[in-house]
């Protein structure tokens, strides 16, 4: 499992939870100096946003990719193909498509042949089984429109469509397209109570990627006066330093590895952290990662 090519991804030092923010390039040098073997750059500002990097740009970006040694980059991008359904007058999944065929090229031109997407959030003006249908055709045209770039779709398990790893894995075989691949994250599963060993196992043949990060889960309560007691709610989750966490990692990549998983894998800090936003203590979590990850 050490083999496996090691990412940072750049939302970890965004400063979208209030972290230490790193312009683009600052970020690429800042993880060849951790030890990582390539990039997840985020497609939107304040990093890889399609506005802001024209030709030059680009040719500048992979340059330093280069230069770095950073060979294994994956380009993050965020759909949600379910969005503002209840406007059916609004082009969505035509500009979602467009989208996704732009950061294709992006990846094309910086050397990133894996571009990351996500389903969509279930939508109340339309019906489940409609949704589904409407992910499935748009996923479909997406991996057809950017193959000619040699360009790769990874789709992350994140949005509520198809976030179970059985109804995952079913998204993922009635779309068969040979370029649109599984970016499987344990985080869901792991919430969801299953039994990660077997789920990695089940995705490992579709898997081309995997998005990482650890936590503790931490209960909540609601006072309820007239019973003088408490009513649990939906826990809360806290990102620690990679190992430290209720995600059994081990178990995780044992069984993905073994059942043929040879992808990349990406770290992320993508919630406030144990310890602060501050930039010795996001290098500090990085760095654990690492050495966790030899260490397997």
């Amino acid at each position: 499992m050490s083999t496996l090519p090691l990412l940072l991804h750049s939302v970890s030092y965004s400063g979208s939870w209030g972290q230490t923010a790193l312009s683009t390039e600052q970020f690429v040098a800042k993880a060849a100096a951790l030890g990582f073997h390539g990039t997840m750059l985020m497609a939107k500002r304040p990093h890889l946003s399609l506005l802001d990097f024209d030709a030059p740009r680009r040719r500048e970006l992979r340059q330093q990719l280069a230069s770095a040694g950073l060979t294994h980059n994956v380009l993050a991008g965020y759909t949600n193909f379910t969005a503002d359904l209840e406007h059916a007058e609004i082009p969505q999944r035509e500009m979602q498509i467009h989208h996704v065929e732009s950061l294709a090229q992006l990846g094309a031109d910086i050397g990133a042949p894996l571009v990351r997407i996500f389903t969509g959030y279930e939508h109340p003006a339309m019906p489940f089984p409609a949704q589904w249908r409407l992910i499935v055709d748009a996923l479909r045209e997406c991996a057809r429109r950017v193959a000619p770039l040699g360009v790769t779709l990874v789709l992350q398990n994140h949005h509520d469509v198809a976030v179970g790893y059985e109804s995952f894995r079913d998204l993922l075989i009635e779309v068969n397209e040979p370029n649109l691949r599984a970016g499987f994250d344990a985080w869901a599963p792991a919430l969801h109570g299953d039994d990660l060993a077997h789920a990695a196992a089940s995705l490992a043949p579709l898997m081309a990627h995997s998005t990482v990060a650890d936590y503790l889960r931490k209960p909540r309560y609601r006072y309820e006066p007239q019973l003088v007691n408490y009513v649990a709610t939906t826990p809360y989750v806290q990102a620690v330093p990679f190992g430290e966490g209720f995600i059994n990692y081990r178990a995780f990549f044992a069984a993905a590895c073994k059942a043929g998983f040879t992808g990349s894998v990406a770290y992320e800090m993508c919630s406030p952290l144990v310890g602060g936003g501050a930039e010795e203590n996001l290098d500090r979590y990085a760095r654990s990662f690492v050495e966790w990850m030899r260490q397997i």
